[in-house]
């Protein structure tokens, strides 16, 4: 029988590189996402509504009898100081990028308690172990992120669940270039310039790929992660060691 896996925000950027990778390594996934895609098995999903992520996993864990990895990837940025982001803002951010993690980990953790196995991924950031400035909501929903990441792993340890996050550094996605456009429209600085510069503050010189990322995920979601639990496992190019 084919593993499960559940991926949120699948449909572009790491979230799709992540479908693809397990995929190939013969899961079956699952992707839940507003975004129509057609690689796995679509869930038409708003992640930031607990009841719309309940029932859809749910629904998954009655059509396959398990679910073995999760990957809370789905998520949102958002730049501004504290004095610039509304309410309403941030509780947009909370309500995807830690309400989501929140409701797709408590939905799935009966199908991985009774199997006494499961592997939680979820995507945080390198802002989880560092500050950016202009990032308030963004850095504050990634530190919480690698805060759930812990705790769950502590508290579910006994039925062999291991909870894990991962902290991209700056990666190539359509949620950077979408951010880079933002910062250009706003400024008028020009686009290439600042990829250029964006990459030429990463110790290794270039931007991280989604796929790089998938990789590390599907390597968490493994076997050969099985004392692997608790842990924020960075890549990031070495920005966070300096």
């Amino acid at each position: 029988m084919n593993k499960v896996a559940v991926v949120t925000g699948g449909s572009k950027g790491i979230g799709l590189a992540i479908v693809q990778t397990l995929l190939a390594q013969d899961y079956q996934v699952y992707n839940l996402d507003i975004t129509p895609s057609d690689v796995g098995f679509f869930v038409p999903c708003d992640v930031s509504q607990v009841a719309e992520v309940t029932h859809a996993i749910e629904a998954i864990a009655i059509k396959t009898s398990r679910i073995d990895c999760l990957v809370s990837n789905a998520g949102v940025h958002f730049s501004a100081t504290i004095e610039n982001t509304s309410e309403h803002e941030l509780d947009r951010i909370f309500s995807l990028n830690v309400k989501g993690a929140y409701a797709a980990i408590k939905a799935t953790l009966p199908s991985m308690k009774a199997q006494k196995n499961g592997s939680i991924i979820l995507i945080s950031s390198d802002q989880a172990l560092i500050a950016k400035r202009n990032s308030f909501a963004y850095n504050l929903s990634k530190a919480a992120l690698a805060s759930i990441a812990k705790t769950t792993a502590l508290d579910y340890a006994q039925f062999n669940i291991r909870a894990n996050a991962v902290c991209p550094g700056t990666i190539e996605t359509p949620l950077y270039h979408a951010a880079i456009d933002n910062y250009c429209a706003k400024s008028g600085a020009n686009k290439q310039q600042i990829h250029q510069e964006e990459a030429a503050l990463q110790p290794l010189g270039r931007l991280g790929q989604p796929q790089e990322v998938a990789n590390l995920v599907a390597f968490l979601a493994s076997d050969a992660a099985s004392f692997i639990t608790g842990s924020l496992q960075v890549i990031d190019g070495g920005y966070t060691a300096q």
